[in-house]
């Protein structure tokens, strides 16, 4: 495998960084996780506007524009032959002191990653997710937003030991006025009838890129996407359940808290919707030989 760190691409045994590289010491930078399908780069010019916005949002000057990181992504796949995969691409503050100050990190390094990934075993696709909720509350908004994919995820790794000792793979994540925000990783769906409903960003969930691909698939399927406040008694009775992310894609959770979602099984609409979702990746995306929009 070759890794882009910095300025080039390298052998996975020479890619380094600074031990004393802010990212590192203080999980200071941002961070966005993209796939590639069929030889395409799925939702890039997505991935990339909220990766310079979470930059933004911690006064991070990301070195390059982005176009320039868009080719990097491109190269990144192209080294390493990928054609369905996943990509992680970083930047860190860089290389600074060990005092806080951000300030004295000159020079934010760059880091992108091309492979594979495999989130979830296949069969939970058809079987469906048991999950639990967390003890472990969502950062509060004004402490770290979740709106900012940052390098610093302990807020979820703390969430995910829970599930982990809990014997299920993900948990659901309250935020401090004991709203639903988001999985440790996903977003968090219902469906309630005709409507397909997701919690709003101001309860403490990340804007994904899956969750708002799934709101326009929704209505394109028929059905009203809509961003609303939800509590743990509208998970336990919801029609279905299901969780969305770069990685997991669309998944259907058949348990929560030991409650019973729906018939115990991944339901029409939560399918329909990973049917649509499939669908589209097959024929959108940036080209990765080529480089040029579909």
């Amino acid at each position: 495998m070759k890794v882009y760190v910095g300025d080039r691409l390298v052998p996975e045994k020479q890619a380094r960084i600074s031990v004393f590289d802010h990212g590192l010491l203080y999980g200071d930078g941002v961070f966005e996780g993209i796939r590639a399908y069929h030889g395409r780069v799925f939702m890039l010019d997505e991935h990339l506007d909220r990766l310079y916005a979470s930059a933004r949002a911690i006064a991070l000057d990301i070195p390059v524009p982005k176009p320039r990181m868009a080719e990097i992504v491109l190269e990144t796949c192209r080294a390493n032959r990928v054609q369905n995969g996943y990509i992680r691409l970083i930047v860190t503050r860089g290389v600074g002191t060990l005092g806080l100050n951000p300030y004295n990190c000159k020079n934010p390094q760059i880091i992108c990653i091309a492979g594979a990934i495999q989130l979830y075993p296949a069969e939970l696709y058809d079987k469906g997710l048991s999950i639990i909720t967390a003890g472990t509350v969502r950062n509060h908004t004004e402490a770290i937003n979740p709106r900012i994919k940052s390098l610093n995820y302990l807020n979820n790794i703390l969430a995910k030991i829970e599930a982990i000792n809990a014997g299920v793979m993900e948990c659901l994540m309250l935020n401090p006025q004991g709203f639903i925000a988001e999985a440790t990783g996903d977003n968090v769906f219902i469906v309630r009838g005709q409507q397909v409903i997701t919690p709003p960003t101001w309860c403490g969930a990340l804007r994904g890129i899956t969750r708002d691909v799934v709101l326009r698939l929704a209505q394109a399927c028929g059905y009203e996407g809509v961003e609303s406040v939800l509590t743990r008694y509208d998970i336990y009775t919801a029609d279905e359940v299901f969780l969305t992310g770069t990685a997991a894609e669309i998944i259907g959770v058949v348990e929560v808290d030991r409650r019973r979602i729906g018939d115990g099984r991944p339901g029409p609409v939560t399918r329909r919707l990973a049917e649509a979702f499939h669908e589209l990746t097959r024929r959108s995306g940036v080209p990765i030989r080529s480089g040029k929009t579909s």
